[in-house]
């Protein structure tokens, strides 16, 4: 959509209700952070009031817990344990079905209808991840309706990132915390409960224009920079993908992929939890009687046995070949494809791992030698 010239302004928390109410207003089922099962995570949300207001988040590798904040910021908290991808390129979906009529099978057309979709709260890493998605999903000689007609009806509210955990490192890879594009609407959350807005297309215009607010002044607009700088100072984990791209080729013996997958256990969560992992298979099934067959498509993972079956049997049978072919995918393989990294530096893949395995550490550990 076509970016209007830049408008900054101040929400309080009355506006701030008011731009959640006036999405919906518009048709969109908005998408928002809230406690759910012991995390904070995607679900739709009616009000502000759901939100994660007063909760922040602590995370080391394999570990992740809720805590109470010692103030009442709505967006106090880094990442959970989902990105958007989950709303976007569906963990499974029906790609067609298949009926006989009589003697002929007639292929059922799939009628599909977004939903409009308003996320509230998406952070500088999940932005970037969505604009790697899009380059491998939508911008190649083939694109993903599927995922193509989920992406246009999407609108984004994104919230700067004040809280970041210790596992992030997305100032490694250029993706955060500062958010430059990619958004409709910018909302930085100031300790006092006021919101620097920032509309960046002509609907987050339109949107913000419909609830109460005043322009912003320059000491606004300091307070916001101020407010990400001292985010981006808490980032303390820092690796070099330039490096890591030059090395990992070169070393597929090193001693480090074997201590990590002395660790690791193949489950895949890493694989579940990155916001970029784009990785599916196929399965037809079918009624006993033979009247109907469906096609599926569901996530997929280069850590299962099955990921690399080929006529007789898996190529990568070791743990330790699987877990060196995610890491030099996203590191350097990556960039040959797509011409860039295939990692946000969310940190996800760290904070839910079950052995606590850090993807950095272990990176670090080969390109030192």
């Amino acid at each position: 959509m076509a970016a209007p010239a830049t408008i900054d302004a101040v929400l309080d928390d009355g506006g701030f209700r008011a731009l959640i109410h006036e999405l919906q207003l518009r048709g969109y089922v908005v998408i928002g952070p809230a406690v759910r099962d012991g995390a904070i995570n995607w679900q739709r949300i009616e009000s502000a009031d759901e939100l994660p207001c007063g909760w922040t988040v602590e995370q080391k590798p394999g570990s992740y817990r809720l805590k109470p904040r010692d103030d009442e910021r709505y967006f106090g908290y880094a990442n959970g344990p989902a990105g958007l991808k989950r709303f976007l390129h569906h963990p499974e979906a029906r790609l067609y079905s298949v009926q006989r009529n009589g003697e002929p099978f007639h292929i059922v057309d799939e009628q599909r209808k977004a939903p409009r979709r308003a996320f509230v709260g998406v952070r500088a890493c999940d932005l970037a991840a969505l604009k790697i998605l899009d380059r491998v999903l939508l911008e190649d000689r083939y694109p993903d309706a599927l995922y193509q007609h989920q992406r246009e009806e999407a609108f984004i509210v994104a919230a700067s990132c004040t809280d970041p955990s210790p596992n992030c490192f997305c100032s490694s890879m250029n993706a955060g915390p500062e958010i430059e594009s990619g958004y409709d609407l910018l909302l930085t959350e100031l300790q006092d409960g006021r919101f620097v807005a920032r509309a960046a297309t002509e609907a987050g215009g339109d949107v913000l224009s419909a609830v109460p607010h005043r322009q912003a002044a320059a000491e606004d607009r300091a307070a916001a920079t101020a407010a990400i700088a001292e985010g981006r100072g808490k980032i303390t984990k820092r690796f070099d993908p330039a490096a890591a791209r030059e090395t990992l080729y070169n070393r597929f013996e090193h001693p480090a992929w074997d201590r990590a997958a002395a660790r690791c256990f193949g489950c895949g969560s890493c694989t579940q939890v990155c916001p970029t992992c784009f990785c599916v298979t196929v399965e037809d099934t079918s009624d006993i009687d033979g009247s109907k067959a469906e096609r599926w498509r569901k996530w997929d993972s280069c850590f299962t046995l099955s990921y690399s079956y080929i006529h007789g049997g898996s190529v990568r049978q070791s743990a330790k070949s699987r877990y060196r072919q995610w890491a030099n995918h996203k590191f350097a393989a990556w960039y040959d494809q797509f011409g860039s990294a295939g990692c946000s530096g969310c940190g996800r893949c760290v904070t839910w791992c079950p052995a606590g395995i850090d993807v950095v550490e272990v990176l670090a550990e080969v390109v030192s030698g």
